[in-house]
């Protein structure tokens, strides 16, 4: 049986996500350009612009990258992978982009982003920010923001759920029971 905690309801997440923005926002004059990794970076890039929109006037420009093509695990992964378009209608070229998902885990994502990330211009900066940093690394990334950093077991699930009922959403670790 699977034992489901919530870590971090829809209050947590508005907060962590407030912060978020207000640190990007200071970190560099340039606004930058939000790109949410295909599917959970996508509501988290989603929020963080809204918020940076409320802060300052300004709507941040937005891009969605699918890193389907790009895994190096792909005879690893689901048999019949959901892939879904990138949605880049512009250069990177020289700009400052925000790479976001919703859970840092292995990195390999990650990788797989900044290789599809290239095929749209070489960019001046590249940040990643991630509302959940579980640890267990594969590859040598670090989050520039990263929300909540939890400890976690190989065997354990972390899941951020969006809902319209919740529109902050939850963090909820899933621990893997023996039956």
């Amino acid at each position: 049986m699977n034992e489901r905690v919530t870590l971090y309801g829809p209050k947590d997440v508005e907060r962590a996500l407030d912060r978020m923005s207000h640190d990007i926002l200071r970190r560099k004059d340039v606004l930058p350009i939000l790109v949410g990794i295909r599917r959970g970076g996508v509501t988290v890039a989603d929020r963080i612009q809204e918020i940076i929109e409320k802060k300052t006037g300004q709507r941040l420009q937005s891009a969605i990258v699918d890193i389907n093509f790009y895994r190096d695990d792909w005879t690893l992964a689901r048999s019949f992978p959901k892939i879904g378009p990138t949605q880049i209608m512009f250069s990177l070229e020289g700009k400052r982009i925000i790479l976001v998902d919703d859970v840092l885990y292995t990195g390999r994502t990650v990788r797989a982003a900044l290789d599809a990330l290239t095929e749209f211009g070489r960019a001046s900066s590249i940040e990643l920010a991630v509302l959940v940093d579980r640890g267990h690394r594969q590859m040598p990334i670090k989050a520039d923001y990263a929300s909540f950093n939890i400890a976690t077991q190989f065997k354990e699930i972390v899941e951020v759920n969006f809902t319209d009922d919740a529109h902050w959403g939850e963090v909820v670790l899933i621990s893997q029971g023996t039956a």
